[in-house]
This record gives C-alpha cells, structure tokens and sequence, in this order.
C-alpha cells in the first residue's frame, strides 16, 4: 500500500494540525530544551571569545555569533519535527491510519514539512528572544531573515521526511543526523568567519550549503555576509528542490511504508 493518488481539499490541512499539535504537547522538550542549549552555547562561546575576537572589522564575536545559533537552531529543529514523527509512527504501527486516508503524496510532503517550517521557526524566535539579553541586535534586513529562516527550515524539513522514510530504527535516524546533518551544520559557519579558515577548508565551506543558509540569515541580521545574499538564496533554494523532488518521489511509491 502507498499514499492515495487523491486527496481530499482540506487533507493535508488537517495533517498539519495534527503534527503541529504533536509537538506543540510537548513543547517543553521541543521548543524550551533546544532554546536552552542554544543559550548555554552562547554563554560559553562568548564568554570565552567576546572582546578577543572580531568579527566583519569592528563587530563583536556575540553579535556575530547570535545569528548562527538561532539559524542552527532553526535548522536542527526543523529536521528533527519531521524525522522523528515519520520514524514514531512506522515504529508504533500508526503510519497505517494515514496510507488508508486519501491523502496525496503531495498532502503528505506539505503537511510534515510545513510543521518542520513552523517548529523550526518556533525555536528560532525563542532563541532570538532570550539572546537579546547578551548582544543589542537589530534586524538589519527582517525579510531576508524571515525568508531565510523559511527556506532553510524547509530544506532540513524535507530532509528529515527523506531520513525518516529511510530509517527502520531510532539508531538508523541518529546516524544519518550525526554523521550528517550535525558536521554540515557545525562546519557551516555559525561560530565562525570562513575567511579565517585555511583556503582548503574555505574550499571545502563553498561546497556545504548549510554555509549559504547561515550566512544569508546572518546578513538579514547584520547586514553583512560573505557573500552575496542572492547567491545564497539560489544555492539555498536550489538544494531545497533538489530535495523537494526525491522526498516526493519517495512518498509516491510508498518507500518503506507499504505494510
């Protein structure tokens, strides 16, 4: 059995409710607990560099550094929503109640990813928020920002339903996150400047395109990136796609979920 070639119109709506809900429960260990951790990550981080490092001329280390952990956190969070609903529910047996709905692969893709963007989100506001005690920042460019946040929590959106289609175990799904999404996201920036790498490793940033999310994010922040906010935006949009496409393909013939 597979996802229904039909869909109902109000399907997919009802599905996203159901997965913001889901999370929303248990808000303390979705949204809290990360928002946490990125403030302990401040802490130290700025303790530590705040006053000896400088970043972009005159900027300091925490300001530069704020950015990168809400963005970071928007991406972890927005992966793990989807990912580890896909891999509860074929876990539990409860993927069977959705394949006899006449949902769409299509109802399927938007509803799971659209409630990653929504945690993602989420969490990110509530880092911004509590990081506003330890670095005076202003949004220099709130729709690249916000657009970037969209985008991005969507691309680790999608890849998470791909992870959690994939995954038959909770050890399968923490190897893809640790051996993957977790090294592309530390290595893409947020505590740091690339262009205080050595070239190979600046060749190397080029290539992760979590390093164009964060540094997009980081100009509608600061106004100031490494490079241009567009060509982030097109990588971005870009991988986002790539993904869009093989997630969908894999909702539609049913991978790993027809019985």
């Amino acid at each position: 059995m597979q996802p229904q070639s039909h869909s109902s119109s109000h399907g997919w709506q009802m599905l996203f409710i159901k997965e913001v809900k889901r999370f929303w429960r248990v808000a303390f260990q979705t949204i809290a607990a990360p928002v946490l951790t990125a403030l302990l990550y401040l802490m130290i981080f700025s303790h530590v560099l705040d006053g000896r490092v400088t970043v972009y001329g005159a900027l300091s280390y925490t300001s530069f550094l704020v950015p990168g952990l809400v963005m970071m956190s928007v991406l972890q969070n927005a992966f793990a929503n989807s990912s580890s609903s896909l891999i509860q529910s074929k876990i539990t047996g409860n993927l069977i109640f959705l394949l006899l709905t006449p949902l769409s692969h299509r109802d399927w893709y938007i509803a799971f990813v659209g409630s990653s963007i929504v945690r993602g989100i989420a969490v990110g506001v509530g880092v911004m928020l509590i990081t506003m005690f330890f670095a005076r920042l202003h949004l220099a460019h709130p729709v690249w920002a916000l657009l970037f946040a969209i985008v991005g929590a969507g691309l680790l959106g999608t890849l998470g339903v791909i992870a959690g289609l994939w995954a038959d175990k909770f050890d399968q799904l923490a190897a893809f996150q640790n051996f993957l999404i977790m090294p592309m996201t530390f290595l893409s920036g947020v505590f740091y400047s690339i262009h205080s790498l050595p070239p190979l490793w600046q060749f190397v940033s080029h290539l992760n395109p979590f390093f164009y999310m964060i540094d997009g994010f980081r100009y509608g922040f600061l106004g100031q990136s490494d490079f241009s906010p567009w060509l982030s935006l097109s990588i971005t949009a870009a991988a986002w796609a790539i993904a869009s496409w093989l997630a969908l393909h894999l909702l539609k013939i049913g991978y790993k979920i027809r019985s």
